[in-house]
């Protein structure tokens, strides 16, 4: 599952706004907009949230769910380390 503050927080994390995300997800503008206004977990599809989560995650973003390791606990979103290729 992904909240929707989660949503907000990677867009923020990859400096991109709703209209790049329903691009790299292969949704509607309209649609991203629904989703990041459900209080709490994201309501939808599957497909659709399907379609968000790896979106984010092949832009970089490594989504901490409920009861995953995190230094802090809770929800939160995270950047993946880059690749070794991607480093200097």
């Amino acid at each position: 599952m992904i909240t929707a503050a989660q949503m907000r927080a990677a867009r923020a994390l990859l400096g991109i706004d709703q209209k790049r995300l329903a691009e790299l997800s292969g949704l509607s503008v309209p649609t991203i907009q629904r989703m990041e206004a459900s209080d709490g977990n994201v309501r939808g599809v599957v497909d659709s949230l399907t379609r968000v989560v790896e979106a984010l995650d092949a832009a970089g973003i490594d989504l901490i769910g409920e009861g995953a390791v995190s230094s802090s606990g809770g929800r939160g979103v995270r950047l993946k380390p880059a690749p070794d290729s991607e480093r200097p």
